[in-house]
């Protein structure tokens, strides 16, 4: 199984039995309203290709706006503090650009901490009356020290402190499909690991621009911000699992 969603390749991943396929995608939070095909092709066993193609219509979302306080120096940073930035720009697309070939998610996805959310995702905000942003992401109540965990299998890419995101852990899925927790206080996982669903991978905190202490939990598909209400309701099947990680490098 083949297929294109919006420009992005669909990668697929079987069950057991082959006679099921699964791929994870979705909408960005800045596409805008319309028709958009899906296209998909199957090879079967005797060589034959079947094709589908599929429209598939993306409604108006309704967003509402913020206004945040945050220190003046993430609204209009130092030249020192844009060094880093631009570091940290180069350290996350290492991780974005990393790839693991097979599905290493199995099942649902799971909220990461045992908490409310605090803030939706797709809000406009502004920053200090200067810097307006959509949050592509969801916030969710955890004081300091709030046990962090992975929302399913994969490898992590990214574990380090970043001068926005504060310190955050990037965990790839498979196939670019990656959850990402920020503002963390402590990381219990390092670049290379493997977790597991249900795993520790640091403690929440407000490191980076955080208005108090909470978790940031985004959902990233081949560049794409998805909305991680939407995946938490995903009746998603056990796969098959040993898969192995190819880094792009």
């Amino acid at each position: 199984m083949t297929g294109t969603w919006q420009g992005h390749p669909l990668t697929f991943a079987s069950s057991d039995d082959h006679h099921n396929w699964y791929a994870l995608a979705g909408v960005d939070v800045e596409t805008k309203p319309g028709t958009y095909k899906l296209e998909l092709a199957a090879t079967t066993p005797d060589g034959r290709v079947e094709r589908l193609q599929r429209d598939i219509t993306v409604n108006a979302a309704t967003y509402k706006t913020e206004v945040l306080r945050v220190p003046q120096k993430f609204v209009k940073p130092s030249p020192e503090a844009m060094v880093q930035i631009e570091a940290d720009r180069k350290v996350k697309k290492t991780a974005f650009d990393h790839q693991v070939l097979n599905a290493e998610w199995s099942g649902k996805f799971e909220v990461p901490v045992d908490t409310k959310p605090s803030e939706g995702f797709g809000t406009r905000r502004t920053f200090n009356g200067q810097l307006a942003s959509i949050h592509k992401g969801m916030d969710y109540h955890a004081a300091t020290g709030t046990p962090v965990h992975a929302a399913n299998d994969g490898e992590v890419v990214l574990a380090a402190p970043l001068y926005y995101e504060g310190n955050c852990v990037i965990i790839n899925h498979g196939q670019q499909f990656m959850t990402i927790y920020m503002h963390l206080s402590h990381l219990s996982v390092k670049e290379g690991d493997k977790v597991q669903k249900g795993q520790e991978v640091g403690l929440s905190g407000a490191t980076g621009r955080a208005t108090g202490p909470h978790l940031h939990i985004a959902v990233r598909w081949q560049n794409a911000y998805l909305d991680p209400a939407q995946l938490w309701l995903l009746p998603l099947p056990r796969l098959p699992q040993a898969k192995e990680a190819v880094s792009s490098k």
